[in-house]
């Protein structure tokens, strides 16, 4: 099962560490509670919690990115400038995969699936069993859906103002943060779809 979905800010690998990585977005499917806390939690308490583990997912992901990154000799700046209506391309993008322990920051083990493409990184949190390559082949599938359909390399892309299409997006591809074995016929009808609920 998906924990969580993010994007977020990713540096240029060799620029001075004065920025932080922000989180654009994130989805979470199903809450953890911290069962150590005798304190009754309240709502608040419980956004502030998953507020800090996403953002603690966050950070190292871009971290492993920037360590990817140095260590090709690659950055996201190297890259040739594409147009606004040019797809990014996924196939070159940095992307890999890390285990987090019981404790840090989520309660279970879990294993984050990452892609950073330009200067946003994507982030899939999963139970530590799941299907690598199919949490792989997903991100990569919603990360080209993203950028094809939210114009993310547009100068004018705002991401945080359509996130009611992600949503739309996320509930086609992970519903309920269930990965799914998506065919070839059922991407093409949900990229005619799209399309025309969202004309560019």
């Amino acid at each position: 099962m998906v924990h969580a979905f993010l994007i977020y800010t990713l540096r240029a690998p060799h620029a001075e560490d004065t920025g932080f990585c922000r989180v654009l977005y994130s989805c979470v499917f199903g809450a953890e509670k911290s069962p150590d806390d005798p304190r009754p939690h309240g709502a608040e308490r419980d956004r502030l919690l998953r507020k800090e583990q996403i953002l603690a997912v966050a950070r190292q992901a871009e971290s492993m990115c920037r360590l990817q990154q140095q260590a090709s000799g690659h950055s996201s700046v190297d890259l040739p400038p594409q147009s606004s209506d040019e797809p990014a391309s996924l196939h070159e993008a940095p992307h890999g995969a890390f285990r987090l322990a019981a404790g840090d920051p989520f309660q279970e083990p879990r294993t984050v699936v990452w892609l950073g493409v330009l200067s946003l990184g994507f982030a899939l949190v999963l139970d530590a069993h799941e299907n690598l390559l199919l949490a792989e082949g997903t991100l990569r599938l919603l990360a080209r859906f993203l950028f094809d359909h939210l114009r993310l390399l547009a100068p004018s892309a705002n991401l945080l103002l359509r996130a009611d299409r992600v949503e739309a997006i996320l509930a086609r591809f992970l519903p309920h943060g269930q990965l799914l074995f998506l065919n070839d016929q059922f991407v093409q009808g949900l990229e005619k779809e799209l399309s025309a609920a969202w004309p560019l």
